[in-house]
Formats: structure tokens, sequence, C-alpha cells
């Protein structure tokens, strides 16, 4: 299937210009990164450079080694560092589990709400996305988070999802954080920013 996707991308020019065949083609062969990326699993992956945020040669010179070395000494400092949160994003994505990531991050984002309409429309939009049950990218909570979280949603509030977020943190932090520091993805990433040193 992957084979096939990333091959009709590199059928389709999308001019007979030659700039922007050649455009297309670098395009083409991103996406094709991309894909490769997502279709392996998170082990055997280590281009996930095209994922970060900005483009990725810029991204990479911006990161040393001391910030890339310092995600491993806790997972909040992976979550304070948006390059940290790019390459783990991209990680959780081989796992197919970033849905934990994206709702952990839409909490925060929430939390900066400062209007009351717009706080009740986007605690319902969070909740459909994230906590209810059969939602588009549901997270892996416990019944009694779930109704609790549900319950808020009666009078939402700025901390309407905390007990939420919170089993989401633990969970990345005890499951898919210790992966992420073994992968093959982490492991390059550190070795491509200290070759940069040398």
């Amino acid at each position: 299937m992957w084979n096939s996707l990333t091959r009709s991308l590199s059928d389709h020019p999308v001019d007979k210009d030659p700039q922007v065949m050649r455009t297309g083609q670098r395009q083409n062969k991103g996406m094709r990164t991309r894909l490769g990326c997502l279709s392996h699993k998170s082990d055997s992956c280590s281009d996930f450079t095209a994922i970060l945020p900005d483009k990725p040669n810029r991204a990479l010179k911006r990161l040393s080694t001391e910030e890339a070395t310092r995600w491993a000494d806790s997972f909040d400092v992976l979550l304070s560092h948006k390059y940290g949160v790019a390459a783990f994003r991209a990680f959780l994505k081989t796992e197919f589990s970033e849905e934990n990531l994206e709702f952990w991050l839409a909490c925060e984002e929430f939390k900066k709400t400062r209007s009351t309409a717009k706080l009740v429309s986007k605690a319902h939009r969070i909740f459909e996305e994230f906590v209810d049950v059969q939602a588009p990218r549901e997270v892996n909570i416990d019944f009694q988070t779930r109704e609790a979280t549900r319950k808020n949603m009666q009078e939402p509030s700025l901390t309407c999802f905390d007990q939420a977020q919170g089993k989401v943190h633990s969970l990345m932090e005890k499951d898919s954080y210790p992966r992420f520091l073994r992968s093959k993805m982490y492991l390059d990433l550190l070795s491509q920013s200290q070759r940069r040193l040398s």
C-alpha cells in the first residue's frame, strides 16, 4: 500500500514547467520520506526530520546536542521544547498513538482560553474529539475519569480536563516516553546533532 501511494506521488508532475516539476519532485520526495517513516516500526525509522517544524535542516541546525540530550532528563523537559514535542509526535505517529500527545497539547492550549464563550465551545470540541466514547481520536483513559470529565462538561472550566490530562500524561511518561528514548529515531537524532558539531 505505502509503495503504491508513494509511487503515485511521484508519477503526477504538477506542470510541464521544469522549475515547477523540480519543486514538485522535491515535495513528493519529502512526502515519500514522511510516508515511508510512518510505514515502518518506530525502531527502524531514523529519518523523521521531514516531520519537524520549520524546514528540517534549519530545525536540526538550531537543535543542540545538549538540548536533545536534556530530553532524557524528564518527560516534562521534552514537552517544554518545541523540537522535543515534534520529535516525540513523529515517534508516536509510528506507534499510531499520537492522539495522546495531541490531547495533552489541546488541554494546554485550552487552559490559556480567556473568553467564557470560547471556553465552552473549545471544551466541547476537545471532549468530542478525544474523550467521548468512540471519539475520532479517543484517548485511553479509564471509565471513572471519562465519566468525571463528562460531568465537568455540564459547566466547563479551565480545569475540566485536568484529571484526564493527568492520566494521559502519566500514560505517555511511563509507556511511550521510555520507548522514545530507546528508539533508533531519538538515538539517530542525537548522533546527527553531534556530527554537526564535529
